[in-house]
């Protein structure tokens, strides 16, 4: 018998760099128990170049990722989604569209790695750690046992994970 596959959106209001990181490493990490996603309230148009190398120098998948509005997961035809993270404050202080399925959300914030001036090394080294706290955190989540947790005891694990190092949330009353 199969395990479930769970859908899970990362939104962001650019997705074009923590979104789409997220999506590409829980993609390759969740494999086969996790289905990944990205979307945007913003999109930008374009994944961030940065975010795609970063991805690459650590072998995580970077084809076919492209920057797209959050309305995709709100459609009637739209995957109906398990858990929705949101990465960056501005996205989590808007109003989302009523996703279907009333998925679990939870709040992942952490600093906009595109938002990094200054030399190529600098900004590529903003995305390393983007990456490496996504990483982090998507590893506690898709280690946790999902089936025998009730919606409260996983509310509360899902929202530790977000308040988790490097997080934006502990430095902000907005989230």
């Amino acid at each position: 018998m199969v395990d479930r596959i769970y859908n899970v959106l990362f939104l962001c209001t650019g997705n074009s760099a923590r979104s789409i990181l997220a999506e590409s490493i829980l993609q390759k990490d969740g494999a086969g128990h996790f289905r990944a996603f990205s979307a945007g309230s913003q999109p930008k148009g374009r994944v961030n170049p940065f975010a795609l190398k970063v991805l690459e120098s650590f072998d995580y998948p970077t084809i076919g990722f492209r920057s797209k509005s959050w309305e995709e997961f709100a459609g009637p035809n739209a995957p109906v989604m398990d858990f929705v993270f949101t990465v960056c404050d501005n996205a989590a202080g808007e109003t989302c569209p009523i996703w279907p399925g009333q998925p679990m959300t939870a709040h992942w914030g952490i600093e906009d790695p595109a938002a990094v001036e200054g030399t190529d090394v600098q900004k590529e080294a903003a995305f390393v750690t983007a990456f490496r706290y996504l990483k982090t955190r998507i590893g506690v989540f898709t280690a946790l046992p999902l089936k025998s947790l009730d919606n409260i005891a996983l509310g509360t694990k899902l929202r530790e994970i977000g308040q988790s190092e490097g997080s934006t949330s502990s430095r902000s009353s907005a989230a």
